[in-house]
Order: C-alpha cells, then sequence, then structure tokens
C-alpha cells in the first residue's frame, strides 16, 4: 500500500537501508560535501556534466541546496546525502529527478559516491533505500537510471538492484561536455 501524501513528501528527511542513511541536504553540511567532492574529483569528472568553475565555492552549494528544497516543494523532485550509518560521515548523494505523474508515475536517479568509499556497498544500499521510497512513498510504479556503457561499475550496481536493462539512447546526456550514450535502466514496482 502506498503512503503518498504531500504533507508526507515534505516531511520525510531521512532513509536509510543496510549501511547507509540518506538524509536532505541541508546548508550546514557544506564544509563535508566540499572535502569529499574536491578530493574526490578526478574520479567523478569523467561521469557527471562538465563542472563549473565555481562548482565547489559555498554560494554555488548554497544554490544547489535552494534547487533541491524548490524541487522537493514542488514535488518533482528529491535530493539526499548519504551517509555511512557506522560513523555518520558524508560518502555520496543519490537523487530522483523528473518526478512524473498521470499515467506514466516515473522518476530519474541519480547517484555518485566519494572515491575513497566505491566499493563497499554504500551505494547500494542508498539506492536500494530511493527505490524504497518511490514505490511505497511515492507511490512511483518505475524509477529509471542511466549511465555511460563504459561505467561497468555503475552497470553493475544498477542489476545488484533489480534494475533491467531496456536499450542504448545515443547521445543521451552531455557528460564532461561530451555528448553521450547511455545504457537505460529501469525497475517497476512490484
Amino acid at each position: 500500500m502506498s503512503l503518498f501524501r504531500s504533507d508526507y513528501e515534505d516531511s520525510v528527511e531521512n532513509l536509510s537501508f543496510g549501511k547507509a542513511v540518506l538524509r536532505v541536504p541541508k546548508f550546514e553540511n557544506y564544509d563535508d560535501w566540499l572535502r569529499l567532492r574536491a578530493s574526490s574529483m578526478a574520479f567523478l569528472q569523467p561521469w557527471e556534466p562538465k563542472w563549473a568553475k565555481d562548482e565547489l565555492t559555498q554560494s554555488s552549494y548554497k544554490r544547489r541546496v535552494r534547487h533541491y528544497n524548490e524541487d522537493r516543494i514542488r514535488t518533482t523532485g528529491y535530493a539526499f546525502f548519504i551517509f555511512r550509518e557506522s560513523d555518520n560521515v558524508l560518502v555520496g548523494g543519490c537523487n530522483l529527478s523528473n518526478v512524473r505523474r498521470g499515467v506514466s508515475q516515473t522518476a530519474s536517479l541519480g547517484y555518485w559516491i566519494g572515491a575513497s568509499f566505491q566499493r563497499q556497498g554504500l551505494t547500494a544500499d542508498a539506492v536500494q533505500a530511493v527505490v524504497g521510497f518511490c514505490f511505497d512513498n511515492l507511490g512511483l510504479h518505475r524509477v529509471e537510471a542511466a549511465c555511460i556503457p563504459d561505467n561497468l561499475p555503475s552497470q553493475l550496481l544498477l542489476k545488484k538492484c533489480g534494475f533491467i536493462e531496456e536499450g542504448l539512447a545515443k547521445e543521451y546526456l552531455k557528460i564532461n561536455d561530451k555528448w553521450q550514450d547511455h545504457k537505460l535502466y529501469a525497475r517497476v514496482v512490484k
């Protein structure tokens, strides 16, 4: 049974699954976010949109958090930071964007993990938490994800989390300043 209610969506602050706790990004997370993103820059940049010159500044971070909050209020997106449950360390992020209602009841999933936290199961746990949120709380029917064909770890992660490969989208997203093909994956509610 779905717990979908807009007042519930606005009140959700924390999700958890396995070793991961997900929290709504706050302004006070800036210092930890900055350290993690700066130390992981070379690891993350090949898989993300081109970083702006002011990407890591406090003003850019504040704009990002305000945007996350606006999406949450509009119920079109939900951003979370991933924290390791054992010591409350910020390790990455997971978000839902392009939440669509009506006949589709769908959202797009994105995620990132700091370089020193990869291959520890934290991203998979975060994805499972967000997928549960989609189906159990938002009442969605489908969650979509996409990754560059060369990103084998992301493909394995999605398959581990129950996503099914659906095809290839040519020049789907502009990643690292280049239009890139993406493998498309989806998971539907059971």
